[in-house]
């Protein structure tokens, strides 16, 4: 057994601060690389929608360790698989930053993923064991402003190291950050006494059966989302088999976990009404949160031409209002019903998506990111009062289990919302662009004066008269393009809107809480 005296005089808020630098790490890689995903595609050789495999590859690798965080620090101890966890993100930035090709960048981007995956819930574990009731809110509130600060600096430093050096200086800068927390959580994290441990030795066993059964149908499930798109979704047998594989995994792995003593998913903490749609809310917020942040960058880069380090400039004063706003979310909590921080939450991350569904190729800078800090407001209020909801009843045993199913099915949305985001778009946009090429004819008015503008302007620049007239073909052309995937943007923009507004009436299925006491049983 672990010794847990040291445990009991390293004081919480070090601890606190111990465990937010490795998700620190985690969230500072993911908001770089959302920056960096064009200069990777083109620098590799791929097209910005294949790039899109780095985040989603990830996500999915993320996804596979997250509902294993519990049973594997029951097994192997929490320290020393929080350790491993890091010691692995750490090399696998390594080598992500050294790859030579988008394949390989892609594998160590799944060997990041499996150590990354279960950062976040062990790190919200070890707090929850090591705050009461009553200061759970605060030290969450705490723990997310240093996990929101690396979304601030991230796109800004990630843009700015991706047009100044390149982008495999954002994963290199990882191995610093890395062997810092591995040195402070070797000195100042330990094992709870309530941490119930596991042994093979006296008959406990590894559950591999369950393990690559959900493995598999994460797997297969996203090769349905990211390559559905390019093979013509069920008109491709890999997608056919693909979705049947994982329907047949994931539904059965659902009902061989309910059968065991020890499932690597505990499913019977969705029992808990708050936990369950604490559930269901999470996988929207991920898919609205990560797909939008997959989308605004390509968004300025590819359709206004902004550089990198600008596209960073519009998304971190995102992260700032987050960063600002925890403690007065943290302050509230203990006066207010967290449904009401919820929804408010919903509803102001949907008023700033429906200001992006109204932007066209003339958006301004200002306009941009005052439209972001909105949708950030609604995040702000989001994070923690979800968090302390689910977790009011969850048992101290539980909790691992807990904050790996939590994140996993955040990870889920997040994962799909990239996948679908990316469909939409391209789906949308070629819905526009069949509508709006009925209006390149001979005869149209606008189409004449355009062509003729072009024209004149080409053969001042030099072109013969006939070159000219070619070229002013393609400009028009082209211009129908980025019209057409405007259009696509905010067509995505206000799904996703949508979707955040969808999820208001689910707060009523809550019961009342409030940080540092009891559920009350309301609404009955």
């Amino acid at each position: 057994m672990h010794s847990t005296a040291p445990h009991r005089v390293i004081n919480p808020w070090l601890i606190a601060m111990v465990v937010m630098l490795a998700t620190f790490m985690e969230v500072l890689d993911t908001s770089v690389a959302n920056v960096a995903l064009p200069h990777i595609a083109g620098n590799l050789s791929a097209t910005v929608d294949e790039a899109t495999w780095v985040l989603t590859s990830y996500l999915v690798a993320n996804a596979v360790v997250l509902p294993l965080g519990g049973y594997l620090s029951a097994l192997f101890g929490r320290k020393r698989f929080y350790m491993t966890c890091v010691a692995l993100f750490t090399v696998s930035s390594m080598l992500c930053g050294l790859a030579p090709s988008l394949p390989w960048l892609i594998f160590f981007r799944i060997c990041q993923g499996l150590g990354g995956g279960a950062l976040q819930p062990t790190s919200q574990a070890i707090l929850i064991e090591t705050f009461p009731h009553a200061k759970r809110g605060a030290a969450m509130a705490f723990y997310g402003m240093g996990v929101v600060f690396a979304p601030i600096v991230g796109p800004i430093f990630g843009g700015w190291i991706t047009d100044n050096f390149s982008w495999h200086w954002i994963f290199l800068i990882n191995i610093p950050v890395g062997i810092l927390s591995l040195v402070l959580t070797s000195r100042m994290i330990f094992d709870p006494p309530t941490l119930k441990r596991v042994s093979v030795k006296e008959g406990f066993r590894i559950d591999y059966l369950g393990i690559g059964v959900l493995t598999l149908g994460l797997a297969a499930l996203e090769i349905v989302l990211d390559e559905g798109q390019r093979r013509d979704w069920f008109g491709s047998n890999l997608i056919i088999v693909s979705a049947v594989v994982a329907v047949v995994c994931l539904v059965g792995v659902v009902f061989y976990l309910l059968k065991k003593d020890h499932p690597i998913l505990d499913l019977r903490l969705l029992k808990d009404r708050n936990f369950a749609v604490a559930a269901l809310m999470l996988f929207i917020l991920g898919f609205v949160l990560y797909g939008s942040m997959a989308l605004l960058p390509i968004f300025l880069q590819t359709l206004l031409g902004y550089t990198a380090t600008l596209s960073g400039k519009i998304l971190s004063p995102g992260g700032m209002v987050i960063l600002v706003m925890m403690p007065v979310v943290a302050m509230l909590l203990r006066k207010f019903d967290t449904r009401l921080l919820i929804g408010s939450g919903f509803l102001f991350c949907g008023l700033g998506l429906f200001w992006m569904a109204k932007f066209n190729l003339q958006v301004d800078f200002q306009t941009i990111m005052t439209a972001r800090m909105v949708q950030c407001l609604g995040l702000a209020f989001l994070f923690v009062p979800m968090n302390v909801t689910a977790f009011m009843n969850v048992p101290p045993d539980k909790t691992s289990y807990a904050s790996g199913m939590l994140n996993l099915v955040r990870n889920i949305g997040g994962s799909t919302g990239i996948a679908l985001v990316s469909t939409i778009l391209a789906r949308r946009s070629q819905v526009h662009q069949a509508s709006l090429v009925g209006n390149l004819h001979p005869g149209s008015l606008a189409y004449d004066g355009f062509l003729s503008r072009a024209g004149q302007m080409l053969v001042h620049q030099g072109a013969s008269p006939a070159d000219a007239a070619r070229q002013a073909q393609g400009l028009a052309y082209g211009t129908l393009q980025r019209h057409s995937a405007m259009m696509g943007f905010t067509d995505t923009f206000w799904i996703m809107a949508v979707l955040c507004l969808a999820l208001l009436p689910l707060i009523f299925l809550m019961r009342a809480t409030h940080a540092g006491k009891g559920p009350m049983p309301v609404g009955e």
